[in-house]
């Protein structure tokens, strides 16, 4: 009795197709969903910093009875990119009538991808603190917000921040719009 075929081993050329067809439609649904996880992780900094300002402003409040404010730091954010943080205002010569976070007593650690602000306005009994960065490159912004707001001499959004500022809630940080911190994958 002959035997008409006789495998020795390997794959078929229409195994190894089938093989990379599954991993490319593994990689095609992956890659969007890191991406996007990636996304969350950046626009994560905004709401910590923002968190660790607000402590910072209540601790100023409790020991000097107002708040402070402080001009956007740094100037421009990161982007897609970390940059270093660099306080604008008081005790670095760029804006010695703003108080600043060096008065604050707040500064991130390392390098940061969104841009900081405050305005605690003239009477400095509330405050609005902003976080805003181009994270994912699309040249529309992101941003976080926090609105400390005592009824008295309300402030405005910080000077040159982007936020959308209607019906934010008292002491709670949160989302400037509903595509703050979303993918546009």
């Amino acid at each position: 009795m002959k035997k008409l075929h006789v495998r020795k081993g390997g794959f078929t050329l229409i195994e190894l197709m089938i093989v990379v067809a599954i991993i490319g439609i593994l990689a095609a649904i992956a890659i969007p969903n890191f991406l996007r996880f990636q996304l969350k992780a950046k626009s994560s900094e905004g709401k910590t910093n923002l968190a660790a300002i607000r402590t910072a402003e209540q601790s100023y409040y409790s020991e000097f009875g107002r708040y402070v404010s402080a001009d956007q730091s740094p100037t421009a954010p990161g982007g897609t990119a970390k940059i270093a943080f660099v306080a604008n205002g008081a005790n670095n010569g760029i804006s010695p009538n703003t108080p600043g976070f060096n008065t604050l007593g707040w500064s991130p650690e390392g390098n940061v991808y969104f841009s900081y602000a405050v305005n605690s306005g003239t009477a400095g009994a509330g405050f609005w603190a902003v976080a805003n960065a181009d994270i994912d490159g699309n040249a529309a912004k992101q941003g976080w917000m926090y609105r400390k707001d005592t009824g008295t001499n309300s402030p405005a959004l910080p000077t040159g921040m982007t936020c959308a500022a209607t019906g934010v809630p008292n002491d709670q940080v949160v989302q400037c719009d509903s595509a703050s911190g979303q993918s546009v994958f």
